[in-house]
């Protein structure tokens, strides 16, 4: 099927769930997945953020800018991952973790506002990286609307750019504590360096980027326009990254790509 196809796919599928809280983090996903169940349900659909340190507030503004722009209820509640027990030592299931608790506080708000369904903006493309927050989502009955239409990162895209929504050329975003290799421990310290210092690289026109975090090392991966602005003004980059924290900054050769801290697991 073509992305038109699999469009119509997802719009039955939303219609027939009727009363829908979504998980909105104003990404391209999601709020692809908003703006089209907001078209076909109105007000039967609600979107939901959740406010934590992993969550730089740029996003969150973003997010808040969107529904008061459509005129779509928005929720925010505090989820603060480091107070789920074992978050904070990264483990392995690190995301399992996270998503159980998450979406056990939006189902609860699901039920409160008696809506029957929750959904996630996963994509197919994600079923191809390591996401053990599958097994929470699957096991909390959420939905993941764009997987079961099997729409794809590049789709949701295109589609996005037809419904003249600014985020279909956004930059892909994944939570703060995504930069950590697994094992070392995340902290409200640590995560501050991480948003500041990519902040830092937005700011001087780098659009895709990751600053992987390895206790006072920085691991800045980008694209090819990125690589060469931070050759462009590598002590300016530096120096702004030594006061955030950081003793050594590096920038990883192969550039930018979703869970590269999954490289190291033997799956």
């Amino acid at each position: 099927m073509n992305a038109k196809q699999k469009y119509e796919v997802l719009k039955k599928y939303i219609l027939n769930l009727e009363t829908l809280v979504i998980a909105f983090s104003g990404g391209v996903d999601s709020t692809f997945l908003l703006k089209t169940a907001h078209n076909l349900l109105g007000k039967k659909v609600i979107a939901v953020t959740a406010k934590s340190c992993s969550f730089p507030r740029r996003e969150l503004n973003e997010a808040i800018a969107f529904c008061k722009k459509e005129g779509i209820t928005h929720i925010i509640f505090n989820s603060e991952e480091l107070d789920i027990e074992g978050f904070s030592h990264n483990p392995t299931n690190r995301c399992y973790l996270c998503k159980k608790g998450l979406f056990s506080k939006i189902w609860n708000i699901a039920k409160e506002k008696r809506i029957n369904s929750v959904a996630e903006a996963s994509n197919i493309d994600d079923n191809n990286d390591y996401r053990p927050g599958f097994i929470a989502i699957s096991e909390l009955n959420v939905k993941s609307p764009l997987r079961y239409a099997n729409l794809t990162k590049d789709e949701i895209r295109l589609l996005s750019k037809k419904l003249e929504l600014s985020t279909w050329d956004k930059q892909s975003f994944a939570c703060l504590s995504s930069r950590f290799p697994y094992g070392e421990e995340i902290t409200h310290k640590a995560l501050s360096m991480v948003d500041k210092a990519e902040q830092a690289l937005f700011d001087m026109g780098l659009k895709q980027v990751r600053v992987r975090h390895h206790g006072n090392l920085a691991r800045i991966e980008t694209d090819g326009n990125g690589i060469k602005i931070l050759m462009n003004n590598r002590e300016e980059v530096y120096k702004k990254l030594k006061d955030l924290g950081y003793v050594y900054i590096s920038v990883d050769l192969l550039g930018y790509r979703t869970g590269s801290m999954n490289e190291t697991l033997d799956i």
